[in-house]
């Protein structure tokens, strides 16, 4: 199949388009055609390598995937080749505590496409049955592979993690990100009034668009203190963080008493400071978050196909723009999703 793999980590020099050998498929696994893969900021890091990351060369990224069953395994009754379906991106073996307990990422083997496995930079991607999901019929593959990976994270964090309530206050940073624009979208779902931060007037017009209440422009205000007078100098009961080092002290700031910092990501650098004595006198909560169970996938996408959460899609390029693809994410020059099609 024609791929765009990497034989190893480093700049986007590294990415190279060409034809890659498939594996035997495997017997409990789907083939999927694949129409549409999302870009995410995960792409750019597994590109780039970290010291604990050990893959096997060549790798092909790519988590979140939409396209079309072409071939199924021995093993699997349920599924039939010629349906459209869209991927779970966390690959778990469905078969200790965590996963049968519907944790599976919690699973000791967990897995995210692209990342430790094969993902859909590709014309062809192989994934266990159980990580294959019906489409929405209402939406194009495109816009499809705009939701898997940023509104499980999004949802997690919010729903299981932070327990955000109706009437309380939300922060969402970056919410022209892939993930803050789920965050927006799932904080308002919920009840919640929706304080969204971006770098330009014109992503906090799209972020109302989408259900944000209030918009606040990082370059050029100082957020903490912009939220702090927008709830009269209480602060906000939960912030949606996954910016890192550039946002956290800020953060913390904007927190009410008793309030909930949630992160998922450190897109400026993972080494932050906590004051002990904030943290413990104003009665903080600071939660990790990756990823979420499969099964919270399809409540997700009966939202989708309710239209109570949309994907937001910025724009499609081809396969061999993958390049040009990951620089718009580097540089923040989206809203919302980019999209490659093979």
């Amino acid at each position: 199949m024609r791929a765009m793999v990497i034989d190893r980590h480093g700049g986007p020099e590294v990415l190279q388009l060409r034809d890659v050998e498939l594996p035997p498929l495997r017997a409990s696994h789907v083939r999927v055609r694949v129409r549409a893969v999302a870009l995410n900021h995960l792409d750019i890091w597994v590109r780039e390598g970290w010291p604990s990351l050990k893959l096997p060369f060549p790798h092909v990224l790519g988590s979140d995937v939409a396209g079309v069953v072409a071939q199924i395994g021995s093993d699997v009754r349920d599924l039939l080749p010629g349906t459209e379906v869209v991927l779970s991106p966390g690959v778990s073996c469905g078969r200790c505590a965590a996963c049968l307990s519907g944790r599976d990422h919690h699973c000791p083997g967990y897995a995210i496409l692209g990342e430790h496995t094969w993902g859909g930079y590709a014309e062809l991607c192989d994934v266990p049955a159980q990580n294959v999901l019906p489409k929405p019929p209402n939406l194009s593959f495109e816009e499809a592979a705009c939701v898997p990976l940023t509104f499980l994270t999004a949802w997690t964090m919010l729903v299981d993690r932070a327990d955000l309530r109706a009437g309380e206050t939300l922060l969402v940073h970056a919410a022209g990100s892939g993930v803050g624009v789920a965050a927006v979208q799932i904080g308002k779902l919920l009840g919640a009034r929706v304080i969204a931060t971006a770098g330009s007037p014109e992503k906090l017009r799209r972020a109302r668009e989408l259900g944000a209440d209030e918009g606040v422009d990082y370059e050029k205000e100082d957020f903490a203190r912009a939220a702090r007078k927008l709830t009269g100098g209480r602060g906000v009961d939960v912030v949606f963080e996954h910016v890192g080092k550039k946002t956290w002290t800020g953060s913390l700031a904007s927190l009410a008493q008793g309030g909930r910092l949630v992160t998922c990501g450190a897109t400026t650098g993972p080494e932050v400071p906590v004051d002990l004595r904030f943290l413990f006198y104003r009665k903080l909560s600071i939660l990790g978050s990756t990823m979420g169970g499969k099964g919270t996938l399809f409540p997700i996408l009966r939202h989708v196909e309710a239209g109570r959460l949309r994907p937001v899609l910025d724009r499609v390029l081809p396969l061999e723009k993958a390049v040009e693809a990951q620089a718009l994410l580097h540089d923040r020059a989206q809203f919302g999703k980019v999209v490659l099609v093979p």
